[in-house]
């Protein structure tokens, strides 16, 4: 069984190479106004040849600057943009954009690269965010705990995502996503068929919100991971 869940591990990462690089990147690159639309798709296509099945719970709210996610798999996005609608802009670091060839899928999709180590890094952040809110017309997603955790618990929100929503009077909408990781476990380097269920609570105007709203979200997704697994026999 172990072996089985192994094997399917590594055709993951094949279905993942083969429609990122040879249909993925081509299509955006030579249709791209048309490049939400394709990215949408082809990540279902994905989900489908993994054995995953996506849920949802509660509305999207197509009016928000920004999701806060939640992360512990590469299918995270995955599954997220298999469901979207809007056109994100996913917030990643700048290692990902310089990875050869796939890189180009972050280009040519204008996501955000963020040097982590760099002091300016917010700044760009900031800027960018402000830009894909004003010109562009695209929320921005980001994952706050900053990198993918390998444990039930969330790690430490970083204080980007909160610095730019302060600043911009952001209204968010924060998702919890839980079921990925069985999908493709990028730590055990294993993979099983998995319901991905994505569960979207109701929109913060930060501009409205307490003081500790932040540390509030944090502790409400917690309350909602920790649920799923108690009740349901859903890790995140």
């Amino acid at each position: 069984m172990k072996i089985f869940a192994k094997i399917r591990f590594y055709w993951g990462l094949l279905v993942i190479a083969v429609v990122a690089g040879l249909m993925m990147i081509p299509l955006i690159a030579i249709f791209r106004k048309q490049k939400g639309i394709i990215i949408h798709r082809l990540n279902r296509l994905v989900i489908f040849l993994l054995g995953g099945k996506i849920h949802s719970k509660g509305t999207m709210d197509s009016n928000v600057d920004m999701f806060l996610l939640n992360h512990q798999s590469v299918c995270d996005i995955i599954a997220m943009e298999a469901l979207q609608k809007n056109h994100l802009r996913w917030v990643a670091k700048q290692e990902l954009f310089e990875m050869f060839y796939l890189g180009n899928l972050l280009k040519i999709g204008d996501m955000i690269g963020v040097k982590r180590e760099d002091k300016r890094g917010l700044l760009k952040l900031l800027q960018e965010a402000q830009y894909s809110r004003q010109t562009l017309k695209r929320p921005i997603a980001i994952f706050p705990e900053g990198t993918r955790a390998k444990g039930q618990k969330l790690l430490s929100f970083k204080q980007g995502a909160k610095i730019i929503a302060e600043k911009l009077d952001f209204r968010i909408q924060p998702v919890v996503i839980t079921g990925s990781k069985t999908l493709l476990d990028e730590h055990k380097k294993v993979s099983q068929s998995s319901d991905i269920h994505i569960e979207f609570l109701p929109p913060i105007d930060v501009k409205d919100a307490p003081n500790s709203w932040y540390e509030d979200l944090q502790k409400e997704m917690q309350k909602i991971i920790d649920d799923a697994l108690t009740n349901h026999n859903r890790s995140r």
